[in-house]
């Protein structure tokens, strides 16, 4: 096979530079990767979401009551565009497991009378359904069974209405209905103290008296359907019965977190990737325009002997493109892996019973179209100025530059040695060269900052949520709104040194045409343990009338203090009540509405009624402590906030390391990308400069010296502008992260920019020892025959 020319020049240009072909390859490939593993992880989570919500048939909407008899279900499955509705018992019962100090929760739903139509079916992953006619059977969820170590045949203890019961574990399942299982008032999965528990639904109607009744049911719509009529339809049918308002989908808790974590894998995608294409694609250019200044007089002779401008340019497309396949396909590769582990690490998190990995083969075109256009771009941009150049030209070495002209007078008035004149002058020659080398760096500064801003502001989030806000070490809440006694009941419990009370209140807070349901928590003017925050980040006092919202609420529901708004009880008498906004609060968690507690009751035209009560333990006397709950009646769930943070900090540790991790990666990769590739093309261009110095009399350190002078100047100038760049992309995080169920609060430490500074100076200390090597290295004889 006869090869062309300059495709034999091609290949030799590859061989001769293959260490700066090899960087700009591996720059290429970090955006590569980047759009794919963000793309690739998104679209395989949302598909097989989609696949697992329509093969298990999830239910559309949800809705509680107190009690509510099934003859009901014959009025709700005439609303029309409902296809098929479930009445359910579901209820939360408290475990207790030997060795169990601290009681955990465990939701118990009913199974349906057949498999066949229902919804929220059940995925299961070991053994068999319980026998209808059991009262002792249960299947449970993966993740609770995996942290207690349940498997079929093993038993439990479930405290149900106040009543001690044994259950035999049958089976193993996952359900579309708890892919994020959160217990009550937690904000973490904790599989070690919170599981789902399905029974026949005799077992149920007989420990919690509902015979003939239900406590919940679920809905699945026509498409299209307009879900605010059928839940306004379901909310008026269902008020007599103790009806808490019905929730659509999109609020369900499952589903809620794990759109808003979706949402966030597709904030990442949009911003971080084009950022690693853009500083490819600068690279390529900025390696090239000097690369092809280079060979100038090598296009010169070619074009005398007869090449044309054409081929020329061609001949330099064939040398970028070919280093443009390196890159996309290393970033195909490391694309692919790095999102289906990334993939992996969320359905395992989620609890998905089986993953769709998504290769959509327009992603990667279009990852493989940008690179190679970039490259592309790039060359010809590079090529333009030197084809214009008449062959003898080009073939004549550049003239000389005039430093005297544009800088003597400003150098001789600083005391610098002369080889620090030298640097200066170099940069100051060409500042869109030196402008270009900021740049490329500075992005990988801020890459590093817009990846490592979140540690600080998750310790910020857990900092005022949990030591400053919330200081208790227990919260116990009650089955249902209990006299004002059991406040004291719970002030005698063993090694209780301090109780509050509070009241929580499912309510529909409206103004205008928005409207959000919530629970409206009802405390004591003046707390210690439980207390809300100004945005100040000062005690607030329950005001004596009005409502205090969190910043979150104001701006979902765009009110302001002195606003008023409709709140409409979905408790008790169920009142309608105008109040006013009072002042807003600090929160990060969800949405938050509170009230004083005598104040809530007053307006709910109820007497002295508590939810609850929070209380600070002695830790010597937590067993005893627990012990008591456990065994009290009135007990619903029981928190414990030290286990609560901790969860909290290695959940969110375990899926922020992972991200960051990557993202360093690939920050690095650009970074010693363009660091070496500035380096190898400043010692190409000054080679004889440098040589000459050498027969002068100049040491290697001196001489090397003006080259690291360069790269120091471009490392440290870059610093703030990447700072100041990933500062921007981190705010824009930020607001793409922001949802009802949290808001991340922006806090970038000092830490945060030395550390992305340091790793960008690492590289670039790498990337000089490896030119360091070549100078060393130089002969003097040759360099000074030649340019290169």
């Amino acid at each position: 096979m006869v090869i062309a020319p300059l495709r034999r020049k091609v290949l030799r240009d590859l061989v001769r530079l293959w260490p700066q072909a090899l960087a700009i390859a591996l720059v290429l490939a970090a955006g590569v990767a980047t759009l794919i593993l963000g793309n690739g992880a998104y679209a395989s989570l949302y598909e097989t979401r989609a696949r697992y919500y329509e093969d298990y048939r999830f239910a559309d909407v949800f809705a509680d009551v107190t009690r509510a008899p099934r003859a009901l279900m014959a009025e709700v499955e005439e609303i029309d565009g409902v296809l098929a509705a479930e009445a359910r018992i579901v209820k939360l019962g408290l475990l207790d497991m030997p060795g169990m100090v601290e009681p955990g929760a465990i939701m118990l739903v009913s199974l349906p009378e057949g498999d066949e139509g229902a919804l929220n079916r059940l995925h299961l992953r070991q053994g068999r359904l319980p026998d209808p006619q059991s009262p002792h059977e249960a299947v449970v969820s993966e993740g609770f069974a995996v942290a207690l170590r349940l498997t079929p045949g093993a038993t439990f203890a479930v405290v149900m209405n106040g009543q001690r019961r044994e259950l035999r574990v049958t089976g193993i399942a996952l359900s579309p209905e708890f892919i994020y299982a959160l217990g009550p008032g937690e904000m973490m999965p904790d599989p070690s103290r919170f599981g789902i528990a399905w029974l026949p639904r005799p077992s149920l109607e007989a420990a919690y008296d509902l015979k003939g009744a239900f406590s919940n049911l679920v809905l699945k719509l026509a498409p299209g359907v307009d879900q605010d009529r059928v839940i306004e339809t379901l909310d008026r049918l269902t008020a007599p019965y103790g009806g808490a308002g019905a929730t659509a989908r999109k609020d369900q808790i499952s589903h809620a977190f794990l759109d808003a974590e979706l949402k966030q894998m597709s904030a990442m995608v949009k911003v971080l990737p084009p950022i690693f294409l853009l500083v490819a694609a600068m690279l390529v250019n900025m390696t090239l325009s000097r690369l092809v200044t280079l060979e100038r007089e090598q296009i010169g002779l070619l074009k005398a002997i007869g090449y044309s401008g054409r081929a020329i340019a061609q001949h330099y497309v064939e040398f970028v493109l070919a280093i443009a396949v390196v890159g996309i396909g290393i970033g195909f590769a490391a694309g692919a892996w790095l999102g289906s582990e990334l993939a992996q690490m969320y359905a395992r998190f989620f609890s998905f019973p089986f993953l769709v990995f998504a290769r959509d083969p327009q992603i990667y075109g279009l990852a493989a179209l940008i690179t190679a256009g970039a490259a592309v771009a790039g060359a010809l941009f590079a090529v333009r100025s030197v084809l214009a150049l008449p062959p003898a030209v080009a073939m004549t070495p550049p003239a000389p530059p005039d430093y005297r002209s544009r800088m003597g007078r400003a150098l001789r008035m600083v005391a610098l040695r002369q080889t620090s004149v030298m640097t200066v002058r170099h940069l100051i020659r060409w500042p869109l060269r030196t402008a270009s080398g900021i740049l490329g760096v500075a992005m990988a500064v801020a890459i590093l900052v817009a990846s490592l801003w979140s540690f600080g502001s998750i310790d910020r989030m857990i900092d005022l949520t949990f030591f400053r806000a919330e200081r208790q070490d227990v919260m116990v809440a009650f089955a249902g709104a209990e006299p004002e006694r059991a406040l004291f009941a719970a002030r005698q419990m063993p090694g209780v040194m301090v109780a509050e009370p509070f009241r929580s209140v499912a309510a529909r807070i409206s103004h205008r045409n928005q409207s959000r349901k919530l629970a409206i928590t009802g405390r004591p003017a003046v707390t210690d343990l439980s207390r809300v925050l100004s945005p100040q980040e000062r005690p607030m006092t329950m005001p004596e009338a009005g409502l205090i919202l969190s910043e979150a609420l104001a701006e979902a529901l765009d009110v302001r203090p002195g606003d008023l708004v409709t709140v409409e009880f979905l408790e008790g008498r169920r009142r309608t009540v105008t109040l006013p906004v009072s002042g807003l609060s600090l929160g990060y968690v969800g949405l938050g509405a509170a009230m004083e507690i005598s104040a809530l009751n007053r307006v709910m035209g109820e007497g002295a009624l508590i939810s609850g009560v929070n209380l600070r333990i002695d830790p010597l006397q937590d067993t005893e402590f627990f012990t008591a709950a456990k065994a009290t009646p009135e007990t619903s769930f029981v928190i414990v906030l030290g286990r609560t943070v901790q969860r909290f900090r290695d959940t969110i540790a375990e899926n922020i390391i992972v991200m960051v991790t990557v993202y360093v990666a690939l920050a690095s990769i650009i970074a010693v990308g363009v660091i070496y590739n500035f380096a190898r093309i400043a010692l190409s261009e000054q080679g004889r400069e440098l040589a000459s110095l050498r027969v002068l009399g100049f040491t290697r350190g001196e001489v090397s010296g003006i080259l690291f002078g360069e790269l120091l100047v471009i490392v440290l100038l870059a610093q703030p502008l990447g700072w100041a760049i990933g500062y921007l992309i981190g705010l824009g995080m930020v607001a793409a992260f922001s949802s009802d169920l949290y808001r991340v609060p922006f806090v970038i430490g000092r830490e945060v920019f030395g550390t992305a500074s340091l790793v960008v100076c690492l590289a670039a200390v790498v990337s000089a020892l490896a030119v360091r090597n070549r100078i060393n290295n130089l002969d003097m004889v040759e360099v000074l025959k030649t340019r290169e």
